[in-house]
This record gives structure tokens, sequence and C-alpha cells, in this order.
């Protein structure tokens, strides 16, 4: 039993350092990003994913209220985990009406940066705790300026600055308030979705984030 707790206090410990450290650090790579090039190792001197780091301040206003707008409104009163979003995602489960996503931005930048993409109870367990140590380790501020800076936007586009240069030919600084919209309702299907080509249905989507940013508050 006490070589057991000595081992379990080892993987604890093991658990926290990255975590801490990216508190101070700002990431040169994620997991996912290592996933996608081990998997195209066969052309892994082709896969060079556009990935440009950029403080909170220097991305678009715009932009940093159209991800809470979009993906997760009660990003500022949860602890990593949005209990009333999981409620009402289970609730469509059982009456049928399909699934939803309940991911908060703690939980997907805990999957970017951390772990696999390939789905299982197993990442789950380890994306929630992950989820509860950045959110003891780190500020708001500095949860979403990762999660902006790691976020899958496209086929090797990874992060606001590559994702403004790409579709928009801007530095994410100068994003409108159209275009921070139109990035933030792809995100639950980036490689499915273009904002350079919005179907009926991202323009729906847009158009229900830009109603909801007024609301957003400024995190800087």
């Amino acid at each position: 039993m006490r070589w057991g707790l000595k081992f379990l206090l080892v993987l604890l410990i093991l658990s926290i350092l990255p975590v801490l450290s990216l508190r101070y650090f700002n990431p040169p790579f994620t997991a996912m990003m290592a996933y996608h090039w081990i998997e195209n190792r066969d052309n892994a001197g082709n896969y060079m994913p556009s990935y440009m780091w950029r403080p909170l301040k220097d991305i678009s206003p715009h932009l940093r209220r159209a991800v809470l707008a979009g993906e997760d409104q009660r990003f500022l009163s949860h602890h990593g985990f949005d209990f009333i979003e999981m409620n009402q995602a289970l609730k469509d489960i059982f009456s049928r009406k399909g699934t939803r996503g309940a991911s908060t931005i703690t939980m997907q930048t805990a999957r970017s940066v951390f772990l696999w993409p390939k789905r299982s109870w197993l990442r789950k367990a380890i994306e929630a705790y992950c989820a509860l140590l950045m959110e003891l380790f780190w500020s708001k501020e500095r949860i979403l300026e990762i999660y902006l800076n790691t976020v899958d936007w496209g086929d090797g586009i990874i992060g606001a600055e590559a994702a403004a240069r790409t579709y928009f030919y801007v530095p994410s600084a100068r994003l409108t308030r159209d275009q921070a919209a139109l990035l933030t309702a792809i995100l639950p299907s980036p490689h499915r979705w273009s904002p350079t080509k919005p179907n009926t249905q991202l323009r729906r989507r847009q158009g229900r984030i830009l109603r909801d940013m007024a609301r957003m508050p400024l995190l800087s």
C-alpha cells in the first residue's frame, strides 16, 4: 500500500507539472499537433501546421467575445464544467432530439493541449482531470489565451492568428465583428465548414453569435 501511495503521488506530481508550467510559458506545440505529425509521419516533412502565438490583448476583442458567445457563455461562472449545459445535453439525448456538445472552453483547451483526438471514456476522464487542474492553476484570461492560440480552425490551421491570416488575410488583431462571429461559427466542425464559403446553417450560427456577443465580457 505504501508503494502504491508513492506511485500515485508521483503520478499526481507528473500531471501537475505540465499544467503548472503553462501558467508561465506558452506551449511551443500541442499534443494534438504532435498526434497529427505522427499520423502523417510518412509526409512529416510536408506537414507544417500554421501556428503563430499571439498574446490575448493582441487578439481582436470581437473574437474574444465571439468565442464566449458561441462556445461557452458561462465561462466566467463555472469551474471547468457547465452543469446546466450538460443537463440540457442529456435531456436532448433522452428525448431523441440528437446530441449536442457540452464541452466548456476549459475542457476543449485541455483536449487540444494535452490529449489525443480519438474519443473514449478514458480520454474524457483525463480531460475532466486536466480541466480541474487548469481551473486551479490558471486564470480565466490564461485559459482563454491558450484556447484561442491552440484551437483547431481547419486543416493545419491552429489558433486565431493562423485562422485570421488564412481565411481573411488579416492579423487576428484586425478581425471585424462579422469575421469573428463567422470564425467562431465553424468551430464545432472546422474541417467541414469554411468561413469563406458559408452555407445557410453557418449564417444562422453567425447571426446567433452576433446577437449574443454584446452580453459577453471582454477578457484581456
